[in-house]
């Protein structure tokens, strides 16, 4: 069986195809990969076969994520259907294509937020799967604001009548054969209902490349550790969080060592238990840690989980928001204020998942649920179940 995976540049959902990928490739299949070729190349290891569709040669992501990294709310929602998802969706169209024609492939997996995926898929009459990399679109996210709801669906209407397809109510984000959930029930919650071709696999952990050079010799083994990770796109829009993550440092300083994973500038204001990295090799670093800090990334969130850590959570835009919800919900993590924080906020916040024993008993027990889900291999179980 010949497998395509339709991947936009983002990191979030680029890494579980990865370990699909390779689950796939050690069973027999052969893989491959589409989307822009210079950010994928980044975020894959160097061995896989990528398909180049949707080239940007002007510098145009770098440009869309300076505009992009200070929005917040319905402004960063429409930024990102907008100049975003909608645009990338009609320049990856004639590459999918080609690469569909080139590779060949049995089955087309497309992330949620790569469309075009799904329409090249439709048009040369190849089946397709989603690769639903967090779960936030899942679970009615609009429900409380029809109008919002109503607008996104308008942005994928008219994303599909520009590529010629006719108006018959399908989505592009969600495959009537397998939506891949990255999550558990555990974790999204039981409420919604849904599908039986939903399939809650749980999280799938990929190669990812390498931090060389982490002083692991400073984790101090007196002390609890804690990471403060705002993810890969948000470091530059988190000067203020950043200082009120300092500031707590200093009134933990008998108990808790961070590893902030941050810019390097702010080494020189930090205080002797933080120990600042610009990037940090999170997966090798969860199984030393006791609790996790974070902006509510599906993928960092996950990881936490998998490793049976508490969340503080910071939500700053997008899914994030419904991603910390649902940990709160779980009773595995707190959620804090990005755009306002307080010292003292983040000090009890970070005291309440370290003492107290509620968050930590949620966070075990959503640990095995996504061992028991399966991850990779439950995955290409259910892609393989397709042909």
């Amino acid at each position: 069986m010949k497998v395509l995976f339709t991947v936009p540049p983002l990191a979030g959902h680029v890494n579980p195809t990865v370990a699909v990928g390779a689950e796939l490739a050690a069973r027999g299949h052969e893989v491959a990969w589409t989307g822009p070729s210079g950010p994928l190349s980044r975020l894959l290891p160097p061995y896989v076969r990528i398909l180049p569709a949707g080239e940007d040669n002007g510098g145009g992501y770098a440009a869309l994520h300076e505009r992009w990294r200070d929005l917040r709310g319905v402004g960063a929602l429409r930024f990102l259907w907008e100049e975003a998802l909608v645009p990338l969706a009609r320049a990856m169209v004639p590459g999918v294509t080609e690469a569909v024609r080139a590779f060949g492939p049995d089955l087309l997996v497309a992330d949620q937020q790569a469309l075009a995926g799904p329409v090249v898929a439709r048009r040369l009459g190849i089946p397709w799967a989603t690769s639903a990399s967090t779960s936030a679109e899942l679970t009615r996210p609009f429900a409380d604001f029809p109008k919002v709801g109503e607008w996104v669906a308008g942005q994928i209407s008219g994303f599909l009548a520009s590529c010629g397809e006719e108006d018959t109510g399908w989505d592009p984000r969600f495959s009537e054969r397998l939506v891949l959930v990255f999550s558990t029930p555990e974790l999204v919650g039981t409420g919604a209902g849904f599908p039986p071709h939903h399939a809650f696999v749980g999280p799938a952990f990929g190669a990812r490349p390498s931090a060389p050079g982490f002083p692991w010799q400073r984790l101090d083994p007196e002390r609890r550790r804690v990471l403060v990770s705002l993810g890969t796109l948000n470091q530059e829009a988190g000067g203020r969080f950043y200082d009120a993550v300092l500031a707590a440092a200093r009134r933990l300083a008998g108990e808790v060592q961070l590893v902030l994973a941050g810019p390097a500038r702010l080494a020189g204001s930090a205080p002797a238990n933080v120990l600042v990295q610009d990037r940090v090799p999170q997966l090798e670093l969860l199984p030393h840690l006791d609790a996790v800090v974070c902006h509510g990334g599906h993928n960092t969130v996950c990881e936490a989980l998998a490793h049976g850590l508490p969340l503080v959570l910071a939500p700053i835009r997008d899914d994030q928001p419904i991603v910390a919800r649902q940990v709160v919900e779980a009773g595995a993590g707190v959620r804090v204020r990005f755009g306002r924080p307080r010292a003292e906020e983040l000090r009890d916040a970070m005291t309440a998942v370290l003492d107290e024993p509620g968050p930590r008993r949620a966070a075990r027990r959503i640990q095995a649920s996504f061992a028991a889900a399966g991850g990779a291999a439950a995955a290409a179980d259910r892609l393989e179940k397709l042909l």
